[in-house]
């Protein structure tokens, strides 16, 4: 991520090339390195990143933000560093960080943000320049191979001679290797990070058989160019068809360029087992700031964008497993105690709370968290992760009988036995019997909008006690405030309930609450439907 990000004006070409595989892992190598398309750890155990980054050099204050990271389940943080571009983070500074990585048992991609839009932003370093910095720091970097991971240049070219940055790349490996550098090495790709005129896609092979460790990974950035699944599987099929190793070293929700199809993203990444790094942690500035996954460093204010990242379908909660080398390195094939069996409460027309007595786990690695199950056959669909013994389920479908089951996982990636299963029934919803409730925009401007009534209907032939009215605000959208009516969020999902005063409705009436909404500016979308369960 750049401050700011180039446009991308051309449209995405055919993918299909013909690339090389990558050679054999050398034996040099140590700690963290890449086992074809895989990174592994120094015991062979496979890594996968799962992170966020977080703009250290512009808020060298904000230490806590590693062990906040960490409580959030990532196992991976970018730090941004600079060597001169901005104020220089020195080898002590530096040395700081990496004690910060390894306190909170985090894998650290550093890297260098010099160079970011060479080429076509003024003031952007080369990646010589980048390697000789990473030379200043290298006494704070000695021996930390079994956790730290060096990113050379942040997208080192802009738009304008990407030409180059073959050669510039292969060069910087050679001579950080020079320079006695045993670290697994990271490569941004040019064209501010996105690859759209294929440079590093096509390169890749010849530029990792350049490193004499064989040693590299390759990043690709994701934003507003990837904004398709067949152009974001496309890409990703290359690497994994030519052996080559890949993560997806930044990539957001929204852009300024284009909306990147973050659903896509962490998907495969999971289904392939390759690393992603969200941007950004908080801080962002210059129109982007609706990157910020928590507000103003508060991990207690996640943002629609930080609730998507961290607990969403595919998010870090649910697939972020930390590296065995914070454990010691020894292999845990322990699984964890069963969950107790899980209490339903909370149930509306679309979701439910879950409580279980939570597992432990005697195998060293720990309990990483729980996937809860619904119960189908041969065909259980997973329905939610939770780091805790709690979780709030959304998106369920009225008037259904769920039968739902919980297993607990370590850090190792075992397995509990399932626990007992328990049965709730969603409650009548959507217009279909009950109630109904539907929306009305008061009045929008370029950053949000006031939605003032919604309208609760008792649709039925005898008095409510209570209503529960859920819907779903678009991406980017966060919700501002409420009035007459108790509200909650989960993600994207917004739960209103009557207030004590307006739940009991007789047959036919009415009544209604309001609520404000702000969004990323020049976007002009609004809510549009409504769910309504009475009870």
């Amino acid at each position: 991520m750049s401050r700011p990000i180039g446009l991308v004006a051309a449209a995405l070409l055919s993918l299909l090339v013909s690339m090389l595989a990558a050679p054999a892992p050398a034996h040099a190598a140590v700690g963290l390195r890449v086992s074809g398309t895989r990174i592994v750890e120094a015991n062979g155990n496979a890594f996968v990143m799962r992170g966020v980054s977080h703009a250290h050099t512009w808020y060298a204050s904000q230490t806590s933000s590693f062990a906040n990271i960490k409580a959030l389940k990532a196992n991976t943080v970018r730090v941004v560093l600079s060597g001169g571009r901005w104020t220089p983070n020195a080898a002590s500074d530096v040395a700081n960080v990496v004690s910060l990585c390894r306190q909170n048992r985090l894998i650290c991609v550093l890297e260098n943000h010099d160079t970011t839009g060479y080429g076509e932003q003024s003031g952007a370093y080369t990646l010589d320049q980048a390697v000789t910095y990473w030379n200043s720091v290298k006494s704070a970097l000695t021996g930390t191979e079994d956790f730290i991971v060096i990113n050379i240049g942040n997208e080192p070219y802009g738009n304008n001679n990407v030409s180059g940055w073959t050669s510039a790349t292969t060069s910087a490996i050679t001579r950080m290797r020079g320079l006695g550098f045993q670290h697994l090495l990271m490569v941004d790709a040019p064209n501010w990070g996105q690859d759209w005129q294929f440079t590093m896609r096509d390169n890749a092979a010849a530029v990792a058989a350049a490193d004499p460790q064989h040693n590299t990974v390759f990043s690709i950035h994701m934003y507003g160019v990837f904004d398709t699944a067949a152009e974001i599987t496309a890409y990703l099929d290359v690497f994994q068809s030519a052996g080559l190793p890949l993560v997806i070293g930044e990539f957001g929700f929204n852009h300024s360029d284009g909306d990147p199809d973050e659903d896509t993203i962490m998907a495969q990444a999971q289904q392939r087992g390759i690393g992603y790094i969200g941007w950004s942690w908080s801080g962002n500035g210059g129109g982007v700031e609706y990157l910020d996954m928590v507000t103003n460093f508060d991990p207690a204010a996640l943002t629609s964008w930080g609730q998507r990242i961290f607990n969403g379908a595919n998010g870090i909660v649910a697939t972020s497993r930390e590296a065995t080398f914070f454990s010691g390195g020894g292999t845990d094939t322990t699984p964890p105690t069963t969950p107790g069996t899980p209490s339903a409460s909370n149930v509306t027309s679309s979701g439910a709370t879950l409580t279980w007595t939570a597992s432990t786990d005697t195998g060293g690695s720990g309990v990483a968290g729980y996937d809860v199950y619904r119960e189908q056959g041969t065909t259980d669909t997973l329905l939610g992760a939770s780091a805790t013994n709690s979780i709030t389920l959304s998106g369920l479908s009225a008037a259904t009988q769920y039968q739902v089951y919980v297993r607990a996982r370590d850090v190792a990636g075992n397995t509990s036995a399932a626990s007992a299963t328990t049965t709730f029934t969603t409650l009548q919803g959507g217009g279909t019997g009950g109630c109904t409730a539907a929306g009305t925009v008061q009045s929008q401007w370029g950053g949000g909008y006031v939605v003032q009534p919604v309208t609760v209907t008792n649709t039925g032939t005898a008095a409510t006690k209570g209503w529960t009215v859920t819907f779903t605000l678009p991406a980017g959208h966060t919700l501002a405030g409420s009035w007459n009516a108790t509200v909650s969020v989960s993600g994207q999902t917004v739960t209103a309930r009557n207030a004590g005063y307006n739940g009991t409705l007789a047959p036919n009436a009415s009544t209604g609450f309001g609520f404000q909404v702000t969004r990323p500016s020049g976007n002009t979308a609004t809510v549009s439907s409504y769910a309504c369960a009475a009870s």
